[in-house]
């Protein structure tokens, strides 16, 4: 009785670490993925940062004056 349990436990225990093993492969793998996407497309990241900046600034202006009027 005692056996079958621990082969029970040894057999869920590589399924985990199989599980943690493929999750972090994927990880790595979309990591990478983003980086040569940053690489790759740098400037249109650029106009896209540069056309965020004033949306950005509207949004924290008005935030600011609602904390400000309370």
């Amino acid at each position: 009785m005692a056996e079958e349990i621990k082969q029970q436990e040894q057999k869920a225990e590589s399924k985990n670490i199989f599980s943690t093993v493929l999750k972090v492969l994927l990880g790595l793998a979309l990591l990478l993925l983003g980086a040569l996407a940053v690489i790759r497309w740098w400037g249109i990241l650029v106009i896209l940062v540069k056309g965020c900046v004033g949306p950005f600034l509207l949004l924290a202006g008005i935030i600011t004056l609602a904390i400000a009027k309370e």
